[in-house]
């Protein structure tokens, strides 16, 4: 790996990168540094997504990525950067994350054998003054402090203000900000995202671009998992992998409905399909990846849209 370069150095075809029909060039890094994330040749990119991510690389858009858990928000970020060789820092808002892990906080050191006071900048100021891809992961589960902070970055000069230090900071022109978040900043009325909270109407309108990431169509989540998952790539394990799928959009479908209060996500799909490689058993790899999951007063509609799809009855 190199060290991080200051700006990108090439243009690249966005059809040769990302396998999609698009006129679009794109800004990219001819090298990775550390910061990069790992290429996944597996994955599979969503068009409508991409050209939205790659509008925020080589236009300094804000981008807000919203959808179910599971779809793959995060990655589909990550691996946008990775084509680019773009450096990439997730950080992931949870109720630890604090102001002060955002802007930064005076720390005690020791120099020349001295204990000396010292400011230690936080991820916002260190990614802010490098062509760095900043994600805040689950964005709208942050606490509201912390939602104040980011403000400040979202605005169309970016620039920040460190109250601590008289010293204010102008954004690198090459960093750029995404977010992902499972509900549009209007709360969860379903349950299923407890902990997420209305987003600051104000602070929303300052997003450029929100993009919606749906689950896959099946075949494409068949591909997903058969590339995630080598082992059941097999004339028998693609025809499993198939109604492994086709369950898990059965229980989408009853979830939307309220017959069911817990999906299967494509991110369980792959759990369930490595499970099988570990039990040999996907009756119990299932159990221990989905079922188990469920409420007891629903097993039963469970087995019965296994049944459906694998024409055998489920034991549990």
């Amino acid at each position: 790996m190199s060290q991080m370069p200051d700006q990108p150095d090439r243009h690249v075809a966005v059809q040769e990168l990302f396998q999609f029909e698009s006129p679009m060039q794109v800004m990219a890094f001819s090298e990775p540094s550390e910061y990069v994330p790992k290429i996944d040749e597996a994955y599979l990119f969503d068009p409508e997504v991409t050209l939205s991510l790659l509008a925020g690389f080589n236009n300094n858009r804000r981008v807000l990525v919203q959808g179910r858990h599971g779809t793959g928000k995060s990655t589909h970020i990550e691996q946008v950067a990775a084509r680019l060789n773009w450096p990439c820092v997730r950080v992931n808002l949870d109720g630890h994350i604090s102001r002060l892990d955002l802007v930064g906080k005076d720390t005690i050191r020791i120099e020349d054998g001295l204990q000396v006071t010292a400011f230690q900048e936080g991820i916002i100021p260190w990614a802010l003054q490098r062509p760095v891809a900043l994600i805040f992961d689950e964005y709208d589960a942050g606490r509201p402090d912390v939602m104040f902070v980011i403000q400040q970055i979202l605005e169309q000069d970016g620039r920040f203000t460190l109250l601590d230090q008289n010293k204010v900071l102008t954004p690198h022109p090459y960093f750029r900000i995404f977010a992902t978040a499972n509900t549009v900043g209007l709360g969860d009325s379903t349950g299923l995202y407890q902990g997420t909270h209305q987003l600051n109407h104000a602070q929303l309108d300052r997003w450029n671009i929100v993009a919606n990431l749906n689950y896959l169509a099946p075949e494409q989540e068949v591909a997903i998992v058969l590339g995630r998952v080598p082992l059941k790539n097999t004339p028998q394990g693609a025809i499993d992998i198939e109604a492994m799928v086709a369950l898990a959009n059965l229980t989408r479908q009853a979830f939307a409905v309220g017959d069911l209060s817990t999906l299967m996500s494509p991110r369980t799909v792959i759990t369930w399909a490595e499970n099988c490689t570990i039990f040999k058993n996907k009756q119990r790899a299932f159990a221990v990846s989905y079922l188990n999951k469920c409420d007891d007063s629903e097993k039963a509609m469970v087995a019965e849209l296994y049944q459906r799809c694998f024409n055998e009855e489920l034991v549990w």
